[in-house]
């Protein structure tokens, strides 16, 4: 266990606890300086780790990162994933409608603006939003492999409702979400018949899965995040609880259950068609 790995959880499970930075370092009779320090990997005594797991509300050995980490906040989970997407060579996903590290800068300001108007902390807007950005821009620079599959169901409800379909919005930003939605799939159309490298869709349409699951390969090992947010959830949902682990017979299961899924998914011109189809169905008048 790297002091890298303590700090990086340390940081997501402070922001599962919903409490602030200057609160827990007082609890643990530290400077909010020393506090950070520890979350960018800095040397952290036994005894400090197991007094953090109790202000935490975790175990030990989870802080350390061994077992099954769970979050029940959208914020905390996304900056797990983002940490762990940073040292990725590959993903493999099972996910939303699209996939988020190439979605385009206008779903990122439609979903800003949905998130902005219903959610009352300012703050916790602005964190959510920033860790996405950090995603987006270590995807840009790092350009792991990435192999998504579309399930055609959720894509057909997205084009129907728009990014952010369960956050409340005026019926302006609704139709603007509603046009997002449909440039996103245009995208993901163009992205499936121009084949770039590292880069692969296929679409899920006579089966549905039944989990949302991201695998992310790294130099030394595996992680499964097994996910019920979607990438357009506002940060203030309380709609499931995520999980996030390294343990061999977790890892094995999803990525049988991945390659069964993609050896029967619709997949190059034939996925192509079949989004344009949805397009066609679900135009907006």
């Amino acid at each position: 266990m790297r002091l890298s790995e303590i700090g990086q959880q340390l940081r997501a499970f402070r922001l599962e606890s919903g409490m602030r930075a200057d609160e827990i370092a007082a609890r643990l009779g530290v400077s909010r300086a020393a506090l950070y320090r520890y979350e960018k990997g800095e040397v952290i005594k036994l005894d400090t780790v197991q007094r953090l797991a109790e202000l935490l509300k975790v175990s030990p050995l989870t802080l350390l990162g061994i077992g099954v980490e769970y979050y029940s906040r959208p914020l905390s989970f996304f900056e797990r994933v983002r940490q762990v997407e940073e040292e990725a060579d590959q993903i493999l996903q099972i996910i939303d409608p699209v996939a988020y590290l190439v979605t385009s800068a206008e779903y990122d300001s439609v979903l800003a603006q949905a998130i902005a108007a219903q959610a009352s902390d300012t703050q916790l807007v602005a964190q959510h939003l920033e860790i996405f950005a950090s995603r987006k821009e270590a995807y840009r620079l790092r350009r792991p492999t990435m192999i998504t599959m579309l399930s055609e169901q959720t894509i057909e409800r997205f084009l129907q409702k728009g990014v952010g379909d369960a956050i409340i919005m005026s019926d302006e930003l609704r139709t603007a979400a509603r046009k997002v939605a449909a440039m996103e799939i245009g995208r993901i159309v163009e992205m499936i018949e121009a084949g770039p490298i590292g880069l692969q869709f296929s679409l899920l349409s006579e089966m549905e899965s039944t989990t949302n699951c991201i695998l992310m390969r790294g130099r030394e090992r595996m992680m499964l995040a097994i996910n019920p947010f979607r990438c357009d959830t506002s940060p203030s949902a309380t709609t499931g609880v995520s999980l996030v682990t390294s343990a061999p017979e977790a890892v094995n299961a999803h990525q049988r259950v991945i390659e069964v899924l993609w050896a029967e998914s619709l997949k190059g011109q034939e996925a192509a068609e079949r989004l344009r189809n949805l397009l066609a169905q679900h135009a907006i008048q």
